[in-house]
């Protein structure tokens, strides 16, 4: 009896999916690599990469808002700390008193931004691919405790699960009669009715989840088993050790460049 072209297609999807554990040791080495580097065309490179791969994975929607929110206003304050206020600058563009926008200072400013938008593309681009129960069970079959896998997997979902919520309350309670308009005190009291019952909603579902994860035996020591398969193969952990190896030697190799400067 012969598989039919659908299973045979789903089994080789199950062959080939990465290990979570190798997109985490991408997402990390990629990272300190491109941090501990501060080069401006590795930043570029791996800006271009990341969004290249959400575009071809589907996660562009929600990963480009959410570097947005993160990267637009860090971005703004280091524009506004180097390319005002950059001691080294001397190619001097204008001036405001003790205010200088200089060359020197707008060309650190865009490097340390674009190094900051190669790691957070990288870093959202694992949170939104990676399947977190697959995560999960790949960190509890290493022998990582259950309570640090759980910690984990909640802080990729946090957000994702916070906006989702915030949304539903909103609805509700437009449908209510909540009317926002542009003027900030209505825009800061729809704030207050909005916050109190996602707090409160958060805090009921983390005693919810505390009391489930107990009855599981979540903080039980001993082995542990899991019904869920992760798929993993000897060439993904070479892969991993490759990439940590990597990220190690370049942090290493920065601070023994800084060392004779500083």
């Amino acid at each position: 009896m012969t598989a039919s072209p659908a299973g045979r297609t789903a089994a080789g999807a199950r062959r080939t999916r990465l290990n979570p554990l190798t997109l985490l040791a991408a997402a990390g080495s990629t990272a300190a690599i491109t941090t501990a580097a501060a080069s401006w065309q590795l930043s570029v490179a791996v800006v271009a990469a990341s969004l290249g791969l959400s575009l071809a994975g589907g996660t562009a929607r929600r990963v480009l808002p959410a570097a947005a929110a993160v990267l637009v206003p860090l971005g703004l304050s280091l524009l506004v700390l180097h390319g005002l206020f950059f001691p080294e600058g001397r190619t001097v563009l204008a001036e405001w008193g003790p205010a200088r926008i200089t060359a020197e200072g707008l060309d650190f400013a865009g490097r340390r931004i674009l190094q900051l938008a190669a790691v957070v593309l990288a870093l959202l681009l694992f949170s939104f691919s990676v399947r977190v129960p697959d995560l999960v069970a790949a960190l509890s079959a290493r022998g990582v405790q259950g309570r640090f896998a759980f910690v984990l997997a909640s802080t990729l979902t946090l957000l994702p699960a916070i906006t989702a919520r915030a949304q539903r309350i909103r609805q509700a309670q437009e449908s209510r009669g909540l009317v926002v308009t542009r003027s900030l005190v209505s825009r800061v009291d729809a704030f207050r009715l909005q916050a109190v019952p996602l707090v409160l909603s958060l805090i009921e579902d983390a005693g919810t989840r505390a009391a489930a994860l107990e009855a599981r035996g979540l903080s039980n020591p001993g082995p542990r088993t899991s019904f869920r398969e992760v798929p993993d193969s000897r060439l993904q952990r070479a892969a991993r050790a490759v990439l940590v190896l990597m990220a190690l030697a370049a942090v290493v190799l920065r601070l023994v460049q800084a060392g004779p400067g500083g």
